[in-house]
């Protein structure tokens, strides 16, 4: 890296640019600039059309780089094993609350009998963005995905959809954790969602580490945000030189161990 570069990256560093939008400028030693964006994967018709100003850094960047491409209609749950009746995985207390969750929804427990826990907590957090308004249309990166294809723009994948699924499949108690604390903290989770949605319709956060509610437990939390950060961080670095727009949940960039700080 020459010293002019070096300069303004040290520059940039000390007084990073600030968006309107929950987005960060990073640049790394092998050339790489990452523009890091905060994705919401549901969103309000508010949060469409995206700004312009991060359309333009999508027009000047070499690629899109998200979690998985979502934008395809084939379903990453094809294939799935039914397991055993709720009553034989759930304790009474657990079926209970899911009872009350599932109610509360208008879904029928029939319905969440044939899905692993895991998927059960995911089809529960999707229905409740959607009671609050949110759809996967208005999502950032299902957005980001449409503009790029749109110009040709090559799409790289961090993960994956069958990989994220994998993820999910090796989760211990056929994701009972995760049910866990879908349910223990199913009022908490609808604030975060609130909290996110106002960063793209209000504003962002003033630093990488603002107070927000606790939605997992820390095992979970270690398995579903550091571990994938950590390799995530490792996919940015080999990536080639050039300009990348970066798009990964909006938790991601904030927090303990959140992505930038280990780009950084």
């Amino acid at each position: 890296m020459s010293l002019f570069n070096r300069i303004k990256t040290s520059f940039r560093a000390l007084f990073p640019r600030r968006y309107a939008w929950p987005g960060i400028d990073i640049s790394l030693p092998g050339g790489q600039h990452l523009h890091l964006v905060g994705s919401i994967h549901m969103g309000t018709s508010g949060m469409s059309p995206l700004p312009p100003a991060l359309l333009n850094l999508l027009r000047k960047a070499d690629a899109l780089v998200v979690e998985a491409d979502i934008s395809g209609s084939e379903s990453p749950f094809a294939g799935l094993d039914i397991p055993p009746p709720l009553n034989e995985r759930l304790s009474e207390d657990q079926l209970a609350g899911l009872t009350r969750a599932a109610d509360e929804l208008g879904l029928s427990l029939s319905m969440l009998e044939t899905q692993p826990l895991w998927q059960i907590a995911m089809v529960l957090q999707a229905t409740q963005a959607q009671r609050l308004g949110l759809r996967g249309e208005y999502g950032i990166d299902y957005q980001l995905l449409n503009v790029a294809r749109a110009q040709d723009l090559p799409i790289i994948e961090l993960e994956g959809a069958d990989s994220q699924v994998d993820l999910l499949r090796q989760l211990p108690d056929d994701g009972l954790l995760l049910l866990d604390d879908t349910l223990t903290h199913w009022h908490t989770n609808a604030r975060l969602l609130q909290v996110m949605v106002g960063w793209w319709l209000e504003s962002p956060p003033a630093d990488d580490k603002p107070v927000l509610p606790a939605t997992f437990s820390q095992s979970l939390y270690d398995v579903l945000m550091n571990e994938r950060n950590r390799a995530w961080r490792e996919a940015l670095y080999a990536l080639p030189a050039g300009r990348y727009v970066v798009a990964v949940g909006a938790l991601h960039l904030y927090g303990e161990g959140n992505l930038p700080s280990l780009l950084k």
